[in-house]
């Protein structure tokens, strides 16, 4: 697919709502005194075509996150070569037998949250001669639910993946409880960070990035308040 421009039929609103969280960001990092470009906005473009990307870097944004392994290769391969400041996340559940396409198509890969993924991963940088960043996925509020590594393994996880396996681990992510305060669960996260000397953390989502950016969010991650609702693809 060849690089594509933005297309004449895209959402024409979508320029001004990825300004609007720009703002909000810089007015939620002078309330915590910190400067604006402390925090990274990772654009979360999943189910989205790539015409809505291309509309998103034509307005000066070059992080962007998916969930699937999949649609990250359909859609960001063919933009890299006129946009090489473009970073690409992948911020959802990741299967080990897409560790090796993860690795190939991602710059950070955000949800290492499991020992056999951590190996998994670390086959696939030595196959692809390739070692894109990583960040643990922590489930700060052990809900059974949600994927993440229990709060009580995290340590020792962080440690084997650095240590044993050589992985690059960076930083943390997680994805508070939906109900209640989520600036403990933030806390939480940086404490843990902190104590790993990890620099990178990504959290808070539409609905609490500021919350987030308060308790020391480096990365957050956006999605419907910039690209809107679309359903999801049919499995």
């Amino acid at each position: 697919m060849p690089n594509l421009p933005p297309d004449r039929h895209a959402d024409p609103d979508l320029a001004a709502r990825l300004a609007d969280i720009r703002h909000r960001i810089a007015e939620a990092c002078r309330r915590a005194n910190r400067p604006a470009d402390s925090v990274t906005l990772v654009a979360v473009s999943k189910t989205h075509p790539v015409e809505a990307v291309a509309v998103a870097l034509a307005a000066g944004q070059t992080c962007f996150g998916e969930n699937r392994v999949q649609e990250a290769q359909a859609k960001f391969p063919s933009l890299r070569p006129a946009h090489p400041a473009l970073r690409l996340h992948l911020i959802g559940a990741l299967q080990t037998n897409k560790a090796r396409d993860a690795v190939r198509v991602a710059d950070v890969i955000e949800s290492l949250d499991r020992p056999k993924l951590a190996l998994a991963l670390r086959e696939a940088m030595q196959k692809e001669g390739r070692a894109p960043a990583m960040l643990v996925q922590v489930n700060i509020g052990d809900e059974p639910q949600k994927a993440g590594i229990p709060t009580a393994e995290a340590d020792a996880f962080i440690r084997t993946c650095r240590e044993e396996h050589g992985l690059p681990v960076t930083g943390l992510m997680c994805i508070p409880p939906a109900e209640g305060d989520p600036r403990p669960h933030f806390a939480a996260l940086a404490a843990l960070a902190a104590r790993h000397g990890l620099a990178t953390l990504s959290m808070g989502m539409s609905g609490d990035f500021e919350a987030a950016i308060a308790e020391g969010a480096t990365h957050v991650r956006v999605g419907t308040a910039i690209f809107g609702h679309r359903p999801a693809p049919q499995a």
